[in-house]
């Protein structure tokens, strides 16, 4: 668990550092930021719930493509 973490953590940390170069990337930042912030959440907490309800998102739409 605690290698999954860090690699999570890393990742993140590693996307915050590219979007020095990206604007609307850091802008995106700034919106998860403020987010996490209103929630009550880390940073990290929202990437999570960000990425999970996109995962589940995209499960769900290929279990209906397959369905058909």
């Amino acid at each position: 668990m605690q290698k999954s973490f860090a690699f999570f953590t890393r990742m993140v940390d590693e996307l915050v550092q590219f979007s020095d170069t990206d604007p609307e990337l850091a802008e995106g930042i700034k919106w998860l930021d403020a987010q996490a912030q209103q929630k009550g959440i880390t940073f990290y907490e929202m990437v999570f719930q960000v990425l999970y309800k996109h995962d589940i998102t995209n499960r769900a739409q290929q279990w209906l493509n397959t369905r058909n």
